[in-house]
């Protein structure tokens, strides 16, 4: 691990913040940032959403430190200042879904390498929803998950699905899937859409603190997803989809405005949920931890409360044999 950018003067985060850069086992290379790294009450494993960045999750980590947690926050390959995926630094491009499994894992290393306090719980917002969802079935080392406006699906028009399917793999077969899905641009949301008319919050002064970071820093900022995000995210969700719930504490978080996510999927799995919760909030949009500072107190408060019976939990119940593999949905 070493030394990498960080930039306080925009994350508005507890003292002590850093950033550190680490290797995946397959080359790439990967930013990692922490806060409160001696939290008395563990450590948060924050899974940022498509487009984000560390300092997005600054003030996140401030509400999550006053409750006595450590944060550890990625910057997934292809976004902030880990190693892009395709020629184009704007574009939101992955390779295989499953590769942000070995980001995950890299993650995980970085944690234990820097001694977070136990117990670990996750926090994923919408694309890392699903990257979290895929590690948590996998045996991710945590004691409960949360998810905000997960990406367990993605909302459009039914019509539009079956174009979005076959459009997305015939630019693989065309060579073209490194180009921008249909709509989308190289500019980032919060830079080209006015706050009038955004999807992600209802709070002028987050929407401006997103956009101050992005025009402070821009090396933080991507655009639209390519063509191959696109394929990838469809079918990593409808596999998703298909497979159970772990037998694990969850919280999810789902704004009633959600525009973005495919709703009914994460009704749908939160339903089945063992020890699961859907909460949901009135008025909220896509980015309800980035809304008014009431629903922001609000929520951590109850994710705060929820990570802490997770824990006391835990300690009650006798640990699993090794062979057990969780089942329920």
């Amino acid at each position: 691990m070493h030394a990498a950018p960080f930039f306080d003067d925009v994350a508005q985060g507890p003292e002590g913040g850093a950033a550190w850069w680490l290797t995946s086992a397959d080359g790439v290379r990967l930013r990692l940032g922490a806060w409160n790294r001696e939290g008395p009450n563990g450590t948060v494993l924050l899974f940022p959403g498509r487009t984000e960045y560390i300092e997005k999750y600054g003030r996140a980590a401030g509400n999550l430190a006053a409750c006595g947690y450590a944060t550890l926050v990625i910057d997934w390959r292809g976004q902030g200042l880990s190693d892009r995926m395709t020629g184009d630094p704007m574009s939101g491009h992955v390779h295989h879904f499953r590769d942000y499994q070995i980001d995950v894992t890299t993650m995980a290393d970085a944690a234990r390498r820097l001694d977070l306090p136990r117990p670990w719980h996750l926090l994923a917002h919408s694309m890392g929803g699903g990257i979290g969802l895929r590690a948590v079935m996998q045996g991710l080392d945590v004691q409960s998950c949360a998810f905000s406006s997960p990406m367990w699906g993605i909302q459009m028009a039914q019509a539009l699905r079956p174009i979005a399917w076959s459009m997305s793999w015939g630019s693989r077969q065309l060579g073209m899937s490194h180009l921008y899905t249909p709509g989308t641009t190289a500019e980032h949301y919060v830079l080209a859409e006015p706050f009038a008319t955004n999807k992600l919050t209802n709070d002028r002064e987050m929407y401006d603190y997103m956009a101050r970071q992005l025009t402070a820093h821009p090396e933080l900022g991507l655009g639209g997803p390519s063509l191959r995000w696109l394929y990838e995210a469809l079918r990593e969700t409808l596999d998703l989809s298909c497979r159970p719930s772990p037998s694990l504490p969850c919280l999810t978080i789902l704004g009633s405005d959600e525009q973005i996510v495919d709703v009914p999927r994460v009704r749908d799995r939160m339903a089945h949920w063992p020890s699961g919760h859907l909460e949901i909030v009135e008025g909220g949009r896509h980015e309800t931890l980035m809304d008014t500072p009431e629903t922001r107190a609000r929520l951590f408060r109850m994710l705060c409360a929820f990570f802490g019976q997770s824990a006391q939990a835990a300690v009650k119940r006798p640990a699993p044999p090794p062979s057990a593999v969780p089942q329920a949905r």
